[in-house]
């Protein structure tokens, strides 16, 4: 299915709604019938037709098939957030004495998730180095029912071979569950390489303008009507028509913003790779990367995050650098149009600040939709301490 079709016109019936180009937000909370026979039917299967908002919403459907059909998938749901997301689709497939092997550094929430509330269930979790097969074989017990994955995570870029994890994960009998967020369906598509369910963070790139939160997940038919009838309804995290329709407004223009995203990342990256301040940068289609031939294989792009050790040796010195910044803004996240960055001794105390420890001397930056030079200024100035 041609992309340009997905985006610009895959379910959406403007015939419906007076032909007009964008949707509309059908903000309801719930759905008249005109029969008892209509309402019983409705009853039958929340998921065949709109009967409270809370399951499905016009606007929302309109959101999910486009999305499905980018995952190349069945069929998809759309959550609040990506946190939302995460828990409904690995909730789902296990119970009490079950275990999950799960790459180690996952996202904060699916670590919270794994460490905090699993363990009150019985559920245990085993964090591997996924850069191995051998790491899954060694760490999958006859209990072990869900594989988690990050390829690649938003820190290192460390990456799996999915398509030889969803083998391994087949012949075992498990579910297969990764987050897609650095690199959306348009740089990587798990499910086409065997992976049973694919999330992404739509706040991300989809969204696209750091104003709505969103979370994606996709798979086949029969898994997302499982998710749909129990952990979807149950808790209620499903997205609002607005928000889903703020996504829509994004996903118009998820491939102009990439194209022009990657191109600038490598222009700041070949920068940073010539400053001497900076000790070493971590880029998943730099050459350099340690599985560089890996993410060739499987991604078609890499947008906007950077990695990089700074040859800072005194955490003022670090915090001095981020501070002068002018344009780039400090803060979580990524994939809007402004360009971020965030340090990881923000989460370390100074008095524990050791510079000995590179990870203390780590920084991620996101290039956004500003022009790269003025990026690549904005930091040259800070690491200088002069303006320009």
């Amino acid at each position: 299915m041609d992309l340009s079709y997905i985006i610009n016109e895959l379910g959406e019936e403007r015939h419906q709604y007076f032909n007009a180009i964008a949707p509309p937000i059908i903000q309801t909370s719930n759905f008249a019938f005109d029969t008892v026979d209509d309402l019983r039917n409705a009853f039958r299967d929340e998921m065949a037709g709109y009967i409270y908002s809370r399951g499905i919403n016009p606007t929302v459907d309109i959101l999910r098939e486009k999305l499905a059909a980018l995952d190349g998938a069945e069929d998809c749901l759309v959550f609040n957030n990506g946190a939302a997301a995460i828990f409904a689709g690995v909730f789902a497939h296990v119970k009490t004495g079950d275990h999950i092997v799960s790459v180690q550094h996952p996202y904060s929430w699916a670590a919270h998730l794994f460490d905090k509330v699993l363990p009150r269930f019985g559920i245990s979790t085993t964090y591997i180095d996924g850069t191995s097969i051998e790491n899954f074989e060694r760490a999958i017990l006859p209990n072990t029912r869900l594989i988690y994955l990050e390829s690649p995570n938003s820190w290192f870029f460390d990456l799996q071979d999915l398509s030889a994890v969803a083998e391994l994960a087949r012949s075992e009998g498990i579910v297969t569950f990764i987050d897609n967020s650095y690199c959306t369906p348009l740089y990587q598509q798990p499910i086409k390489m065997g992976i049973d369910l694919a999330m992404q963070t739509a706040t991300k790139f989809i969204g696209g303008h750091s104003d709505t939160l969103g979370g994606v997940l996709s798979g086949s038919g029969e898994m997302i009507r499982k998710i749909f009838d129990s952990e979807f309804l149950c808790v209620g995290s499903g997205i609002q028509p607005f928000n889903a329709w703020m996504l829509l407004r994004g996903l118009r223009t998820l491939p102009a913003r990439l194209n022009q995203i990657s191109a600038s990342t490598g222009k700041v990256l070949d920068w940073l790779k010539s400053e001497p301040k900076i000790e070493e940068t971590i880029f998943p289609l730099d050459p350099g990367f340690a599985q560089y031939e890996l993410a060739s294989k499987q991604m078609k792009g890499a947008a906007g995050l950077i990695s990089f050790y700074i040859n800072m040796n005194r955490v003022e010195e670090i915090e001095g650098f981020c501070n002068r910044l002018k344009h780039i803004r400090m803060a979580v996240s990524w994939g809007g149009h402004e360009s971020l960055i965030i340090p990881r001794c923000s989460s370390v105390s100074r008095e524990n600040f050791n510079p000995d420890d590179r990870t203390h001397r780590m920084l991620r930056l996101y290039v956004g939709l500003e022009d790269p030079e003025y990026l690549i200024t904005d930091l040259r100035q800070a690491l200088t301490g002069e303006n320009g």
